[in-house]
């Protein structure tokens, strides 16, 4: 939905009508939601990496710090201001994607939630990619509650008692419980580290739920990073809940776009009879969600209803805002307009293909990654999908563009690998593919087969790896030297069979960024492609 017509509607005397709300309820519960904001502290371009001054003030940009900003309080304002309760939500993953985090350490980030003026923010797997210190970053300013049930932080002495289960927030008249949860994964992809336990987070969830209805708590939303599907999930099998405000997955919901993955609320039915609404909202501060909950007397659901909202160049930057954002990058500005190369397209890189399939800009890393070590025999490369963050649109190509893909300064890691653990890390790399999970392995050196119809384990066939002689198919038996980045190689997303049965590794290569850098620069203008190094079958 465009700005103009929901601000409109709220400062309007039809403002609950054109929200597409019924006239008369007893209380309508505002939710204003982002998730995935992975950063963005400048405006965004379709490729969802940082915009030109240029296209900004073309009015080709989305998002960022100012606009974000600038939207929340504007809505929060013109809500109050009808006599409705409101509250500001944000379902996690503040942290990584921009050099702002990896020049700030999160701080940047930390700072424009507390300028907002959250309400309540789940924890996000994110969040620990610098170990527990980097959620530490938002606990030691945050005056809203960091919410996860499932995250028990008492063995760590910096976390202890700053990340709780569920809080109790007053909205108008309202009590509403909030229950976080974050991804079971996040040992897996992120690192929290041997003091942090994650456990299952239904579970977790249901039993938080429970809590809050023996405290007389009958509106309770599950603010969630856990992504779409299993945000369903918990919607039909929790009894009690209002409606779960998610992310994780970046699940682009809307009410009224074709574009959509899905419907704004996509509703569940519940196993206690009733419906719950479940929302999301993109991803990269693109969008805003706003939920609008219909509570009767009891502060139990009746409706539900609203949209996403596209922070587009209809909304005006807040200065104060802009300003702050502009002298934080002042520090960074030399280093990511440095020009690395030209493409003679773009380069895509959206989650929604290199999680799935081949993709441009996994083969252009995978084969920056190989050429690097090119003569040190090594014939395979293997970098998951869930590692590429962004596309680089045509034209030139700068550093802050490449460390937009790869923004986590993951280093090149080399080792020697069987053939039959070469097989099981491409498994595995499939294992996720309903939840579009970020393992899925994007290729150089190597041809495979995935059947997604096929159980997980079972998933992978034709594995061809390139010689002297052209592609042969691999042999289980024979030892490969393999090159990947140092998160998989220490057992990231699934990766077991790296860290526990590599031969020789070393992980202390140049950041993969520079691989990538300096790989564009050696093959500029650098022309994307895909080559059918990768062949799925559905």
């Amino acid at each position: 939905m465009s700005i103009s017509p929901k601000l409109r509607a709220l400062t309007g005397a039809a403002a609950l009508a054109a929200l597409g709300a019924p006239a008369l309820a007893d209380t309508h519960l505002h939710i204003l939601h982002f998730n995935d904001f992975h950063s963005r502290i400048e405006p965004i371009n379709r490729f969802n990496s940082t915009c030109s001054a240029e296209d900004d003030a073309a009015g080709e940009c989305f998002g960022g710090a100012a606009r974000l900003f600038t939207l929340i309080n504007q809505m929060r304002d013109a809500i109050t201001a009808q006599g409705d309760p409101v509250l500001v939500l944000s379902a996690g993953d503040s942290s990584q994607g921009s050099l702002f985090f990896t020049t700030y350490g999160g701080r940047a980030e930390a700072e424009l939630n507390d300028r907002i003026g959250l309400d309540a923010m789940a924890v996000g797997n994110h969040e620990f990619d610098n170990g527990p210190e980097g959620l530490m970053v938002f606990a030691e300013t945050a005056e809203y509650p960091l919410v996860a049930a499932n995250l028990d932080v008492s063995g760590n002495n910096m976390l202890a008692g700053r990340v709780v289960p569920y809080a109790v927030l007053t909205a108008g008249d309202l009590q509403v419980g909030v229950v976080g949860a974050i991804t079971n994964d996040t040992p897996d992809i992120s690192s929290p580290g041997p003091t942090i336990i994650v456990n299952d987070a239904l579970e977790s969830v249901r039993s938080s739920v429970e809590e809050l209805q023996e405290q007389g708590i009958t509106t309770i939303i599950a603010l969630t990073h856990v992504g779409y599907v299993p945000e369903q999930e918990m919607a039909a099998q929790i009894p009690g809940l209002t409606a779960v405000v998610g992310g994780h997955s970046h699940t682009y919901l809307s009410a009224t776009d074709p574009r959509r993955e899905g419907p704004y609320p996509t509703w569940v039915d519940n196993v206690d009879g009733s419906m719950v609404p479940v929302v999301q909202a993109g991803a990269y501060s693109r969008y805003l969600g706003h939920l609008v909950l219909e509570l009767d007397g009891d502060g139990k659901l009746m409706f539900a209803s609203g949209d996403t909202i596209e922070i587009n160049a209809e909304v005006q930057p807040d200065p104060e805002i802009a300003e702050w954002v502009a002298s934080m990058a002042e520090p960074i500005e030399a280093t990511r307009s440095l020009v690395v190369s030209e493409s003679a397209g773009p380069i895509e890189g959206d989650r929604s293909v290199c999680r799935q399939v081949e993709c441009q800009m996994g083969n252009l890393v995978t084969d920056a990654m190989l050429s690097r070590v090119a003569g040190q025999g090594i014939s395979i490369a293997i970098q998951n999908g869930g590692g590429l963050r962004a596309s680089i649109d045509e034209g030139t190509i700068t550093l802050g563009e490449v460390l937009s893909v790869l923004p986590f300064q993951n280093t090149l890691a080399t080792f020697e690998l069987s053939g039959a653990d070469v097989i099981a890390a491409l498994e595995n790399g499939a294992s996720r593919l309903e939840d579009g999970g970020g393992r899925f392995a994007q290729v150089s050196g190597l041809q495979y087969t995935v059947n997604s119809t096929a159980e997980p384990g079972s998933r992978i066939s034709d594995v061809m790896v390139m010689s002297e002689s052209g592609f042969v198919p691999i042999d289980p038996e024979m030892i490969y030297g393999v090159v990947s980045n140092d998160f998989m190689r220490n057992g990231g997303d699934g990766y077991a069979m790296f860290r526990d049965n590599a031969i020789n590794a070393y992980d202390f290569g140049p950041d993969v960024g520079d691989v990538v850098a300096e790989f564009l620069a050696e093959n500029t203008p650098y022309t994307p492609y895909t080559d059918g190094r990768i062949t799925r079958i559905d």
